[in-house]
């Protein structure tokens, strides 16, 4: 887990850290245009981190490619590293992905995803850095 110590507290210390694309998709639950993400790409091995405060939240090993223009993962990196909400917004019901340790908006997760969980973590490429093994 990352040292909360050292995390942002206000809105103005999120917006000193963050770009403002990033504070739009991890403080005010934004979306990234869709296949706009470098990270979909991506095949090396290494871990995806929170752009927020760089928890751990996916590995290289459950991403996969899901054809729907974000990052997507069948797993997250272990069972503290994210959380889910329920997100009514837009006239949907859908479960948002957050993370665990500075609550930052990374995506959704739906139930249309590979085995061996049936999920599809569909992740926005800016809550997230790639840390190549």
């Amino acid at each position: 887990m990352v040292d909360q110590s050292n995390q942002p507290q206000t809105d103005a210390e999120w917006r000193e850290r963050l770009t403002d694309e990033e504070y739009r998709i991890l403080r005010e639950e934004g979306t990234e245009r869709r296949g706009s993400s470098e990270l979909l790409d991506v095949d090396d091995d290494g871990v995806f981190r929170c752009a927020g405060c760089g928890q751990v939240l996916f590995t290289s090993d459950t991403k996969y490619g899901s054809g729907t223009g974000w990052p997507s993962f069948y797993d997250p990196a272990d069972s503290d590293a994210v959380e889910t909400r329920a997100d009514h917004s837009h006239g949907m019901t859908r479960t948002e992905v957050v993370c665990r340790n500075c609550e930052g908006h990374l995506g959704h997760v739906f139930d249309d995803g590979p085995e061996p969980t049936g999920k599809r973590y569909c992740i926005n490429g800016i809550a997230l850095d790639f840390d190549e093994e």
